[in-house]
């Protein structure tokens, strides 16, 4: 059997890793040439001119212009953290090159926090990566399909359980058939607005879309999308290779959900769990470059406090 060679790539070796970020002042280094690769700038008024106030991890910019400060993680996703940047960076490392997942409860383990902090910090990375997934749509032909989290556990079964969120998961494959990116989005219900709200946020007008005939899915073709469909019925996924790819997402994600993470809230939390998935999928090409994709993102992502995270994942949920 041929290998793999997406698979099989090496990623960032984690002495590799500690050559590069092992201490503070190469993790710092990094993050001012993240936030500033043309040399710092005033936030506030974009002012080269600047003083370098205090020393260590205290060390403060002041703009010569406007005599405002500012430190190398006000305004970025690690915002007035207390944490030193090799603990966050070690986060980032350890969430961007584990493909099926990694719980809190092991990150705290690996970084030494508390189980509060591993959660907040994964929740907060998690939600940026969301985030910045939501900003590249899908373009191409596509294999699209209907899903649920949760629901197993709550004593009722079938699409009105109070326990299942409804999700949409799409494949954007090449003229080879071969799957390049993905999305994987909750939805507020399978319905032909509701997916028509999806598909004008997450497609292009481009795209040709096949689906397996649920009525909702028709809200593609409201959104501009070609739309084809054939009626599966009863049929095994092995019997039905036009949706392939699709079924093998979704059995990567049910894999990554139960076994790195047994269960969790998943209306508060599913658009956290589902854009990271996708994130580190849609990136896979390239796995050393995703590490720097997550710093880059970490870096120039708004700050998100520990009552934005908790209120707005349910708000997306």
């Amino acid at each position: 059997m041929a290998i793999n060679r997406i698979q099989f790539q090496p990623g960032v070796s984690m002495p590799e890793f500690f050559s590069r970020f092992g201490s503070e002042e190469q993790c710092a280094a990094a993050l001012k040439t993240l936030r500033w690769p043309r040399g710092f700038h005033c936030p506030r008024c974009n002012v080269p001119e600047h003083y370098v106030v205090g020393h260590g991890a205290r060390t403060l910019f002041q703009c010569r212009a406007c005599r405002h400060q500012t430190s190398l993680t006000a305004g970025t996703l690690m915002d007035s953290t207390k944490l030193p940047l090799r603990t966050w960076f070690l986060a980032i490392f350890l969430i961007s090159q584990d493909k099926t997942g990694l719980s809190s409860l092991a990150l705290m383990r690996h970084l030494g926090t508390s189980y509060r902090t591993a959660w907040l910090i994964q929740h907060k990375l998690m939600s940026a990566m969301a985030q910045r997934d939501t900003e590249q749509p899908l373009d191409g032909f596509l294999q699209l399909d209907d899903a649920y989290l949760g629901g197993e556990r709550s004593g009722s079964t079938g699409r009105g359980s109070k326990n299942k969120v409804p999700f949409v998961a799409a494949v954007a494959c090449d003229e080879l058939g071969h799957p390049q990116r993905i999305k994987v989005s909750p939805v507020p219900a399978f319905t032909r607005e509701a997916i028509k709200s999806w598909a004008k946020i997450n497609l292009l007008p481009t795209c040709e879309v096949l689906s397996d005939g649920l009525a909702c899915f028709a809200g593609v073709i409201d959104a501009d999308c070609a739309h084809t469909y054939m009626v599966v019925g009863q049929r095994k996924p092995s019997e039905l290779p036009q949706f392939k790819w699709v079924n093998t997402i979704l059995g990567n994600l049910k894999t990554m959900i139960y076994g790195a993470h047994k269960a969790f809230k998943f209306g508060k939390y599913a658009s956290h769990y589902l854009g990271a998935f996708a994130y580190r999928f849609n990136r896979r090409f390239r796995l050393p470059a995703l590490l720097q994709a997550l710093l880059g993102d970490a870096a120039g992502a708004a700050p998100r406090r520990e009552q934005q995270i908790r209120g707005l994942a349910e708000f997306h949920a």
